[in-house]
């Protein structure tokens, strides 16, 4: 018997005042299947905890081999995808539940970081490769995106060790800007479609010098 593989890909809902966030629109328009893959898409809340507490559920039920989690990065101008997540949160602005924690760490008893275990580089030359713009981050803030895949890892880490987990970030959609970096939803589509791709083909990241600090 083959078991079907499957991947779950979670954005956020809007934030503030915004009327969509692009991280949950472009997931949206994944297909139900990628590589004979079954795809399990969630929207999560931009609320620290919750968005885990819920992620996590949503991994018991369903068993996946790869969880995928995005978010916005207002002000990037590229599909991001997060090396590594620290064990901070610094909230420079209140959640959508209008906590505002500072100075604090996600998990007492966690490492200082986590690092993804995504093939993360085979994923950003994959995007490249279709004339995306894309490459490595090394800093996913220290906000929700953060907290999120540092939870996702810290879970990996301590009660999932078959999954494999990261982050990526996405620029904003153009309807949510004239004087930012944006990029089509379509586009972003097509990119997390790459990159779902990629993790499900290289168990093994592979060398390929590419990335920054945000």
């Amino acid at each position: 018997m083959i078991l079907l593989r499957r991947v779950i890909v979670t954005g956020f809902d809007a934030f503030g005042d915004a009327t969509i966030n692009p991280s949950f629109e472009a997931v949206q328009g994944l297909p139900d299947t990628i590589m004979g893959a079954e795809i399990i898409k969630q929207q999560l809340p931009t609320v620290f905890q919750q968005g885990a507490e819920q992620l996590k559920a949503t991994i018991m039920k369903n068993f996946p081999d790869i969880v995928i989690c995005v978010g916005q990065a207002g002000g990037r101008d590229k599909i991001t995808i997060e090396q590594v997540a620290i064990n901070l949160i610094e909230a420079r602005i209140p959640d959508n539940a209008g906590v505002q924690p500072s100075g604090i760490p996600i998990h007492e008893d966690g490492d200082n970081a986590y690092f993804s275990n995504l093939p993360v580089k085979a994923i950003v030359k994959s995007i490249q490769d279709h004339e995306i713009p894309a490459e490595v981050s090394y800093s996913a803030g220290t906000f929700v995106c953060n907290e999120l895949m540092y939870q996702l890892l810290y879970m990996i880490q301590n009660e999932f060790p078959s999954i494999r987990g990261g982050f990526i970030h996405v620029p904003f959609a153009p309807e949510q800007t004239d004087t930012h970096p944006s990029m089509p939803i379509a586009t972003v589509t097509e990119a997390l479609h790459l990159a779902i791709e990629a993790a499900l083909t290289y168990q093994e990241d592979i060398q390929y010098t590419t990335g920054r600090i945000h």
